[in-house]
């Protein structure tokens, strides 16, 4: 069976979405397993990263394309739930279900980091907090 185009996908899904998973191909390779053992389920980012410009807000039953790093499509993820979270109300069972972290304390210094260097970070920072299932593997 041959692999089917990032196009065909689209095509054939025209409602989903495209993204990565990480800011570096080390990382977006190692969520992307993550996501194919069933390990990672839960994802989040700053709510200032959906805007007009920016990317799209998840929404639930809408499955999207997560991208290897050079474009080609890596697996589809359905959006099982949407919740809108300040970053100090993170717990970690939300956490565990991310899959990458080893606990909450884990996730808060490297989140608390990454959302400094991307626009800024305080403990109310909004952050939109998705768990998701994979429904198709394009490798």
């Amino acid at each position: 069976m041959s692999k089917q185009t990032l196009q065909e996908i689209i095509d054939a899904n025209p409602d989903a979405e495209t993204f990565r998973f990480g800011e570096d191909k080390e990382l977006s390779q190692r969520i992307i397993a993550l996501v194919r053992a069933g390990k990672k389920t839960a994802t989040c980012e700053a709510m200032r990263a959906f805007t007009e410009e920016g990317d799209a807000m998840p929404m639930v039953g809408r499955r999207d394309v997560a991208l290897n790093w050079d474009g080609t499509p890596a697996v589809m993820v359905e959006t099982m739930e949407v919740k809108i979270l300040k970053f100090n109300e993170m717990d970690a069972a939300r956490v565990a279900d991310m899959g990458e972290f080893r606990d909450l304390n884990d996730w808060r210094r490297i989140y608390s980091a990454y959302f400094a260097e991307t626009g800024g970070f305080s403990e109310d920072l909004e952050i939109m907090c998705e768990r998701f299932r994979m429904v198709e593997d394009y490798a």
